[in-house]
């Protein structure tokens, strides 16, 4: 018995470096991928040097002398919007446009939606919608073209003048 105890002595201290040593999280211990640390992957993304920055090459441009400006807008039609108002609500317009429509000679409504209060109209070779929306108290009667931008030619206002014409529009 004398025996046992002194080694149940002499190995619960070894016993314990163990143990401490083994639960200490030391470096000798633990296993890291250092390939994987190094991976393209796992590296901070880079962002080009041009595109970090707004370009102030556009942001110092002086902007057109007035004789410039005026050769523009004298080369570009006016974006005004095309249309006229109605003093009855959207969807009493909506079925007289489509009535004026129908009467005008030339003109093929494509599609209509009521929903949208859209016509899709074909008229002297031109597409474009005729579109009927609430405004205030009455209703906006305009044409644009299928992106909602005005329309280009002159067959939209030749329309839109007809349509106002016939409905006694403002």
């Amino acid at each position: 018995m004398h025996r046992s105890a002194r080694a149940t002595r002499t190995l619960a201290p070894l016993a314990t470096v163990f143990l401490l040593v083994s639960l200490s999280g030391c470096h000798w211990f633990s296993k890291t991928n250092d390939a994987y640390l190094q991976s393209a992957e796992s590296r901070p993304l880079e962002i080009p040097p041009d595109l970090d920055r707004p370009a102030a090459d556009r942001a110092m441009n002086l902007p057109a002398t007035t004789a410039t400006t005026a050769t523009a807008s004298a080369a570009m039609p006016a974006m005004a919007p095309l249309g006229f108002n109605l003093a009855v609500d959207r969807d009493t317009a909506f079925a007289k446009v489509g009535e004026a429509l129908a009467a005008v000679p030339g003109v093929r409504i494509a599609s209509k939606a009521e929903i949208l209060g859209t016509y899709d109209v074909d008229y002297q070779d031109s597409k474009f919608l005729v579109r009927v929306s609430r405004a205030g108290n009455g209703t906006w009667v305009s044409a644009v073209d299928p992106r909602g931008l005005p329309p280009t030619g002159e067959a939209a206002g030749k329309l839109i003048g007809t349509l106002k014409a016939a409905l006694g529009g403002q």
